[in-house]
């Protein structure tokens, strides 16, 4: 049975958090249940999971502020990686992004990420000769 894509639920957290870990995308300056809780209060619909008989196998999020859209935390669980899952769920926040009326979608990927590079570029992605700059305006360990 292909896994099935759908709108996250509160009830996945966990099972997300410990996905992005599996994955390597978890940082310690950026406390993820902290970056679920936000992703919650905006644009919900566009924090997407796949699931297998209920366990979630991958999930990303994106957004659109008007002028570009962008994908953070894209993952797919190592086991399901090269099966084609990860440009089914591209393409769903694609299709969601272009409904809203999005013209570009942007997404970061760390430096001398080669595979994940390629995996992008592959969906047509390339790189847009910009440097990433920023500044955290909350830190996670606030209260």
């Amino acid at each position: 049975m292909e896994p099935l894509i759908r709108p996250f639920r509160p009830a996945d957290t966990e099972a997300v958090v410990a996905l992005w870990e599996s994955c390597g995308l978890v940082r310690p300056w950026n406390d993820p249940r902290r970056d679920i809780a936000r992703k919650a209060t905006v644009q919900p619909e566009l924090f997407l999971v796949a699931t297998d008989r209920e366990a979630v196998v991958a999930a990303g999020m994106a957004g659109f502020d008007g002028h570009r859209g962008w994908v953070n935390y894209l993952a797919v669980s190592p086991d399901r990686q090269g099966g084609g899952l990860g440009r089914r769920l591209m393409g769903e926040f694609e299709r969601l992004l272009t409904d809203l009326g999005c013209p570009k979608l942007n997404l970061q990927v760390r430096a001398g990420n080669e595979q994940v590079i390629a995996f992008y570029e592959s969906l047509g992605y390339a790189d847009d000769h910009t440097v990433s700059l920023g500044k955290r305006l909350i830190p996670d360990d606030a209260p």
